[in-house]
């Protein structure tokens, strides 16, 4: 099977709700399966330690998850325009994965959620895509073939799958698609990359 990893950061629940369509997208691809994975928080004040195993929703990552999948969907909620720190914290310990080559060539999407229409979506999803370049991987945004991404009133756009927090807080039809369709055009690239 070819796995891609949906690894994410959600604070309040929209992130996560994307990783699970993406997750949609990558199995509705023969062959494909979906690992969805997690981080823990981080403390500001002091060294934070967290349980093995989460108390609910996906298990936390590991270097091994990382290295051992076939494509990468990396998403945070937006954080002033940048990744949560959660997210960037775990990153930053992939080191020994960058000197090894372990992502290089590997397919790779991002993802963001925000409160605010202009809370600095594409920003975030920039900043994500930075240490995916430095490891070697080949992104991927959304073409404008995705009809949803042309028909969207809230999130959404090439750089990546992206959702803004409405009054009913769910996830807009053109959002879903949008997300499954990133998490589809994952696992075929992942499929047609093996076999090269």
């Amino acid at each position: 099977m070819t796995k891609i990893l949906i690894l994410f950061y959600s604070r309040h629940g929209a992130t996560a709700d994307m990783a699970n369509h993406i997750a949609r997208g990558v199995e509705s691809i023969a062959g494909a399966e979906a690992v969805l994975r997690t981080v823990p928080d981080v403390s500001t004040v002091c060294e934070k330690t967290a349980e093995r195993i989460p108390s609910s929703g996906a298990m936390y990552v590991s270097l091994d998850d990382l290295r051992d999948c076939h494509g990468l969907a990396l998403g945070s909620p937006t954080h002033f325009g940048n990744m949560a720190a959660p997210l960037k914290y775990f990153l930053d310990s992939t080191t020994e994965l960058w000197f090894s080559g372990a992502l290089v060539g590997k397919p790779a999407g991002v993802f963001t959620s925000t409160n605010s229409l202009h809370g600095g979506q594409e920003s975030t999803l920039l900043s994500m895509m930075l240490p995916l370049l430095h490891h070697g991987m080949v992104l991927m945004g959304l073409p404008y073939t995705e009809t949803a991404l042309r028909e969207t009133r809230s999130g959404g756009t090439p750089y990546g799958a992206s959702h803004v927090q409405t009054e009913l807080g769910e996830l807009s039809l053109e959002e879903k698609t949008l997300c499954k369709a990133l998490g589809a055009r994952l696992a075929q690239t992942a499929i047609r990359l093996q076999s090269c």
